[in-house]
């Protein structure tokens, strides 16, 4: 798959490092792609880096947002022609602190972080992933055949659901179908799922 990097920091870089290896093409992106080309020098595997306005235009199968997560409103604006269609692997999260009144709205209000981010996008197709590990852990703890983490997942639509499926499991990690996006609460900030790098049997109990 051609997968677009939407914020290349710890947890854009790692996971595009990991798909690089797993074989698929990754563009890394940031409003400064001058300063990726250590991430790029990184990969193991066909990479490079593109300004964010190149990644969206680049027609890519699948695109991860990990950007912080004020960035949504602004990303969803400015691109909404390029992703239409298109899968959204949303990694972000809604932290007040950093992000602002923008974020805490969000946390305070019926919907979950997620159902905010597939409203925006709303001519793609959303799934939600990868916001619940720690960056070490995701750096280090991918590629096993035994004791796998367990990530986590909840999707829009089959087509969603199978793609973000097979991303986790090509790297090392177990993938764990929480439901569509309404179920995503759980994996929120402070949430019981939320920074649990544990099996596939012990997530699964935490989500009963």
């Amino acid at each position: 798959m051609k997968i677009g990097v939407i914020g290349s920091g710890n947890i854009g870089g790692n996971l595009g490092k990991h798909w690089a290896k797993a074989g698929h093409e990754v563009l890394f992106s940031s409003r400064h792609p001058e300063e990726l080309g250590d991430l790029v020098r990184e990969s193991d595997g066909k990479a490079k880096a593109v300004s964010i306005e190149e990644a969206f235009e680049a027609n890519a199968d699948v695109y991860l947002l990990a950007t912080p997560y004020k960035a949504i409103d602004r990303l969803s604006e400015l691109y909404a022609g390029e992703y239409g269609g298109k899968i959204i692997i949303d990694a972000t999260n809604p932290y007040p602190e950093r992000d602002g009144d923008m974020a805490q709205e969000v946390k305070d209000s019926n919907r979950n972080a997620s159902e905010y981010t597939a409203m925006k996008f709303g001519t793609a197709k959303t799934a939600k992933a990868f916001n619940t590990i720690h960056a070490e852990h995701l750096k280090d703890r991918a590629w096993r055949t035994t004791d796998k983490v367990a990530i986590p997942y909840a999707a829009q639509d089959e087509d969603s659901k199978n793609k973000t499926r097979q991303l986790i499991e090509d790297i090392g990690f177990d993938a764990v179908y929480v439901g569509d996006l309404r179920s995503t609460k759980q994996m929120d900030p402070d949430q019981k799922l939320y920074g649990k790098s544990v099996g596939r049997q012990e997530l699964e109990d935490m989500m009963r």
